[in-house]
């Protein structure tokens, strides 16, 4: 191999990694995206239980859960 085609295999290479950490920090960006979208959603269900039941005591105390 000359010194033109080990310079061009050696760009090749360097462009392959970044390639694959680019594609390794996009999964990461998902994954955590996902993860944001999850507990969302979590806390969104948590606070209408408590809206619900709040709601419920109300209703309770002014006789109109019968």
């Amino acid at each position: 191999m000359n010194d033109s085609q080990s310079t061009g295999f050696q760009a090749g290479q360097a462009k392959g990694q970044a390639q694959e950490k680019a594609s390794q920090m996009m999964d990461k960006a998902g994954n955590a995206a996902q993860s944001a979208k999850e507990s969302c959603q979590e806390a969104g269900q948590q606070v209408q239980a408590k809206a619900q039941g709040a709601a419920d005591a109300v209703k309770d105390t002014v006789g109109m859960n019968k």
